[in-house]
């Protein structure tokens, strides 16, 4: 018989609880996906790296695109999105272990 453990629990407006403190019942951590930013994405934003709770990538990028404002959305239409190494659609689906890459166009010579 498999036995599953609770998931763990978070304080409210915590990212990381401390475990000294006790923790209120019914509040789960959120299942986000990590958001990687690269060049210009990245300079637009402000961070190389934020976690977004969304169960797509669109709603990935939706939220990417209300955290960090016009300069990023505009940045946001040239780019190419990857999911763990892989190309996206805003339709696939998201998870607590997945990577959303945004890449802008790169030149070079």
């Amino acid at each position: 018989m498999r036995v599953m453990s609770a998931p763990t629990l978070l304080a409210p407006c915590d990212s990381v609880a401390d475990p000294r403190r006790p923790r209120p019942r019914g509040v789960y951590a959120a299942a986000m996906a990590t958001l990687r930013l690269f060049a210009s994405a990245r300079e637009a934003a402000g961070t190389g790296r934020d976690t977004i709770d969304a169960p797509t990538v669109g709603g990935v990028l939706d939220e990417a695109r209300s955290r960090y404002g016009t300069a990023f959305a505009g940045v946001l239409t040239t780019c190419r999105i990857w999911v763990n190494g892989e190309p996206a659609t805003p339709d696939d689906p998201v998870g607590p272990d997945d990577e959303v890459a945004v890449l802008p166009p790169v030149s070079g010579g």
